[in-house]
């Protein structure tokens, strides 16, 4: 007969499965339903790039770059690499391998959708970019990122800085005009929802790895 804290991993597990199918779908659909509506930008896509736009100066165009660098590319992949690396090395395997293949998983979805739904970029974009338009990879890179360390570390400060980072990576690319703010929307439900599934197989054997203190 299992444990009552055994019973009680399994409620989370659940409810983690659960929340991450939910936000994962919500993500999918919101795509689908703007592939339907013929990739027109939705009323609250114009009405926020307008606002972005009539604000726009230079005092916000240097952070908003430095999130673009953060947020994808190389820079991006490096440092997925280097927390990997730092579980490894902390002796904590399948932390190291849920990390790696999550990214990896999200990376891909993201990736398909864009080919897939091939939602043109805002007219105000500021950058030189090829690919989709929805979701955003950077958000999408930057939810999976938040939602991974606070479900491995698990600390207040960690879920509030994480949020914070995604809120600021959405605003830089709607600053930009890279992505319209539906665009960021389906980013984190992904990026999270990605996390929050494949925490469940691998949630059994990451807690063993845990230290006394954690």
């Amino acid at each position: 007969m299992p444990s009552q804290s055994e019973v009680t991993a399994r409620v989370h597990q659940r409810r983690r499965l659960i929340t991450g199918g939910s936000a994962l779908a919500l993500g999918i659909l919101l795509g689908v339903v703007i592939t339907l509506r013929g990739n027109t930008a939705l009323g609250v896509d114009t009405e926020w790039m307008e606002e972005i736009v009539e604000h726009r100066s230079t005092l916000w165009e240097v952070p908003s770059f430095v999130m673009n660098v953060l947020g994808g590319g190389l820079f991006a992949t490096i440092l997925a690499a280097a927390i990997v690396v730092v579980f490894v090395v902390l002796k904590r395997p399948w932390t190291a391998v849920y990390f790696a293949i999550t990214c990896l998983v999200s990376s891909g979805v993201v990736q398909l959708l864009k080919a897939l739904l091939g939602r043109a970029r805002p007219e105000q974009i500021m950058l030189t970019i090829d690919s989709g338009s929805f979701p955003s990879g950077h958000v999408a890179n930057a939810a999976t990122l938040a939602a991974l360390l606070a479900i491995i570390l698990w600390r207040w400060w960690v879920v509030v800085a994480g949020a914070i980072y995604v809120v600021l990576m959405a605003l830089s690319r709607t600053y930009l005009g890279a992505h319209w703010v539906s665009d960021t929307v389906g980013g984190l439900l992904i990026g999270a929802g990605v996390a929050l599934i494949l925490w469940a197989p691998f949630a059994k054997r990451m807690l063993s790895e845990r230290g006394p203190t954690q």
